[in-house]
């Protein structure tokens, strides 16, 4: 009989003592937001907040409900709270490049104030004006110049109808323009009749002294555009040192308040040139300015509205009331959401636009600070990662469009002055992504040097179980919920050792655990209590299998109407029950499975009919040809392996992969070979190695739970188990139905280390070890099988051909 071993049952559970969590109830634990189970990315995460270098920016790597989010921005605050507010940052006109905005950045509060001292501005700018311009001295002075104009433009006119009179002829002014007849004696304008009477050498005289005359008319017309010119230009002289005069106090005392920005200043003395050199142009807008004859001044401006909105602040982000360094999470990092981008509105069916309209991204709102983002939501999202690297990289963030960007269009737009950027990015993702980014972006290891690894459990010391309970009572507290009592919170405690799959371990899932205490509470309050006990925890645990294990009971089903062969009692050759894990969404089940194995003469072979198919994974494939590397090794080492042998898993219709089962695979080709029956009352779940070691698997709970449920349905006999992998005890954390069969003895759990265990217990035949001459004992499962391999070997030599041979499948002893 086999020296293995079963569990008792107090092997398959480890409970946790409420006494020992040292409450009542989670309200008796004060606030504590001391982190817990994540020390590693707790200090990868303080260094990276701490270190002030480029390229410093932290990728938070963890799977999903580790509380990545909650405690990196618990640490992010807390630096935030240590750190200065940053400047405002806002756009205001370039007077010399209209089309590309300029940035000011100014004390936190002052962009608003800016804003508001510049609307005050401009609402007095034409009351100013207009005043300053209906005054009686500028007119007056004004009229001089005009009549200057009109007193140089007569004169030139006077004189040249002196000089024509002098000669005898008179200037007359007609619809076609100016125009010079010859004068009678008597000083009238001679008819045109008495002009064509004249002698033909007469009438050529005077046509030559008209044509001279007119000579000189066209020099005076001229000189009037210039003479226009400077009168305009004095005009234009006037009306700026009027403006000067009435506006410019006011611009003097918005420089004496900015006075320490040198950028506001700079700007303002924009704002004071530009105003003088169109001030004749806005009261010219308002009807308050220019009277006919008059040319406007040149100037290229749209209506009213914008040319006066040129003179305000577009506070791009305002820090007034922050107390800290801004920390911001965006949710849709797009790539305009990230950087910003300048709006346009619809006038007259054309799009226009100005700096008023440009809108800040998350980097600007984060800029002094911090910003969070998921990192699959920005891959996701179109050039919205590269535009991040590449504000990173150049520490600026440039706004323009997608299209701008990509050069896909040539619209002229705003191309605002880029922004200095100074950031402390945290990305949080998943490890897969973490590692495809530093496989395949040689810039992403450069940008994000800081990598936090978010573990998924915890030991499951005492200390690390009354830590658990404070973040059980934090939970509770947060989410407004009833108390939990310890024997509640140590239920919560066993659930996590469960989910961790390990009883030495707690799973770091604060997502499922917050979930667990809201279905518990709801139960709770379902039964009218007020304080919530293991027995809410526990049915919030049934309710949730409930739920979800649909699949596993038709599953199970048609195991117990025999549509799915599984047996449970009896003995066959060549065939044994394996057992897999099923993993629907968060839930997941074990299934038995029927491996079976056939064996015949031939050279060496096994064959895996999955893979056959290419239903087998790889992982799959690697545990069957390790198999072929066993049965060489053991049986194999001075003779050839003259069989050929298939394995497969019957009633399988969809993929197989893993190597959990290569040992159960190993046991039924064993049994083939020696036609010794293996136990059908007995599951196998463990990989095996070529040394015949039987190694570790995930999943154990759910494989023993499922092969129980079926024979618990069928009927417990007291011969059915499990045998397990010893290196898989730490993992047990057994349901208490399978607990309390295995304590009442009918059913049994056995850890085996070795292949030779493990077929000992299956056959109930010794496994036999080699005697000194090397040879193993006949009455032993490896005699046995020796013994069969040299009888396949010797037929195979009789054959005469290594690959001929009649078939000969062996299925009993």
């Amino acid at each position: 009989m086999s020296t293995v071993r079963e569990l008792d049952a107090e092997q398959l559970f480890r409970p946790c003592d409420p006494e020992s969590l040292g409450i009542a109830t989670t309200s008796d634990v004060g606030p504590d937001e001391k982190v817990i189970g994540q020390v590693r990315a707790s200090e990868a995460v303080r260094f990276g907040l701490g270190i002030d270098q480029y390229g410093f920016n932290i990728y938070a790597l963890g799977p999903a409900g580790t509380g990545k989010q909650y405690l990196v921005e618990r640490f992010v605050r807390e630096a935030a709270d240590g750190e200065a507010v940053p400047d405002d940052t806002c756009y205001v006109h370039n007077f010399d490049e209209p089309h590309s905005p300029r940035v000011l950045r100014v004390p936190p509060g002052m962009g608003t104030q800016l804003r508001q001292d510049m609307q005050d501005l401009v609402n007095e700018i034409r009351s100013s004006l207009a005043q300053a311009l209906d005054s009686e001295e500028y007119q007056t002075r004004r009229r001089v110049l005009e009549q200057q104009f009109e007193e140089r433009h007569e004169k030139a006119f006077d004189e040249l109808r002196e000089k024509a009179k002098d000669r005898g002829f008179a200037l007359l002014r007609t619809p076609v323009g100016l125009v010079f007849a010859p004068m009678q004696e008597d000083g009238e304008v001679m008819p045109p009749e008495e002009f064509q009477k004249l002698p033909e050498e007469e009438r050529e005289r005077l046509q030559g002294e008209i044509d001279d005359l007119q000579e000189e008319v066209q020099k005076i017309l001229r000189q009037v555009p210039r003479w226009q010119r400077e009168m305009h230009e004095q005009l234009r002289a006037l009306n700026s040192e009027v403006a000067d005069q009435a506006i410019g106090h006011l611009i003097d005392e918005l420089s004496e308040r900015y006075s320490e920005q040198a950028q506001v200043t700079e700007f303002l003395a924009g704002v004071r040139v530009d105003i003088i050199e169109n001030a004749g142009e806005l009261l010219r807008q308002d009807g308050s300015q220019e009277g006919e004859g008059t040319q406007p001044v040149p100037f290229t401006a749209p209506t009213e509205p914008a040319f006066l909105r040129r003179y305000q602040v577009n506070v791009l982000v305002d820090h007034g009331q922050s107390e800290h360094a801004p920390v911001v999470y965006e949710d849709n990092p797009t790539y305009s959401n990230l950087l910003g981008r300048v709006e346009h509105l619809s006038q007259l069916g054309a799009l226009v636009t100005d700096f008023h309209l440009i809108r800040p991204g998350a980097l600007h709102r984060a800029n002094g600070g911090y910003l969070l983002m998921d990192a699959r939501s920005l891959l996701t999202q179109p050039y919205a990662y590269e535009a991040l690297k590449r504000s990173l990289k150049t520490g600026k963030v440039r706004i323009e469009s997608l299209g701008q960007a990509l050069s896909l269009v040539s619209t002229v737009s705003l191309e605002p002055e880029p922004v200095e950027l100074d950031v402390k990015v945290v990305m949080l993702g998943e490890p897969l992504l973490y590692y495809l980014l530093c496989e395949y972006d040689p810039e992403f290891s450069e940008l994000f040097k800081v990598a936090a690894d978010f573990d998924t459990s915890m030991d499951r010391s005492e200390d690390n179980q009354r830590l658990y309970a404070t973040l059980v009572a934090r939970i509770v507290r947060k989410s407004d919920l009833r108390p939990f009592d310890a024997g509640a919170v140590a239920r919560v405690i066993e659930r996590a050792a469960r989910r961790a799959s390990d009883a030495e371990k707690l799973s770091c899932n604060t997502a499922r655990l917050a979930d667990l205490l809201r279905e518990a509470d709801y139960w709770a309050g379902q039964a009218g209590k007020d304080v919530v006990t293991a027995h809410e925890v526990q049915q919030a645990i049934d309710s949730y299998v409930f739920r979800s294990d649909r699949v596993r009971e038709r599953t199970y089903e048609q195991i117990l109407r025999n549509t799915i062969y599984i047996d449970t009692e009896g003995e066959h050759v060549g065939q044994i029950n394996g057992l897999s894990v099923l993993q629907l969404g968060k839930f997941a089940f074990g299934q038995p499975s029927r491996i079976t194995a056939r064996v015949r003469m031939g050279k060496g072979d096994i064959i895996n009919i999955e893979r056959e198919v290419e239903l087998s994974g790889p992982i799959h494939s690697k545990g069957v040809l390790i198999l072929a590397g066993f049965l060489g090794a053991r049986y194999a080492q001075d003779r050839p392996l003259s069989l050929s042998a298939s394995l497969v898993f019957e009633q399988s219709y969809g993929g197989v992969d893993g190597d959990s089962a290569s040992s159960a695979e190993l046991y039924a080709l064993l049994s083939a070979i020696s036609g010794v029956p293996i136990r059908q009352s007995l599951a196998v779940t463990g990989s095996v190695n070529q040394h015949g070691l039987v190694q570790p698997i995930g999943g154990v709970n759910e494989k023993i739970e499922g092969f129980f449920d079926i024979c618990n349905a069928r009927g417990l006999t007291g011969e059915q188990g499990v045998l397990i992998p010893a290196s898989n005890v730490k993992n047990l954390m057994l349901r208490q139905d399978v607990v309390e069969a295995v304590r009442d003895g009918k059913f049994h759990i056995y850890p085996v280390t070795t292949i030779d265990e493990g077929i000992e217990l299956l056959t109930g035949v010794p496994a036999g070890e080699r005697d000194e001459e090397g040879e193993f004992p006949d009455d032993t499962m490896n005699g046995y099988v020796e013994a069969r391999l040299s009888e396949l070997t010797e037929l195979q030599r009789r054959a005469g051909s290594p690959e001929g041979g009649e078939e000969d499948e062996t299925e009993g002893s």
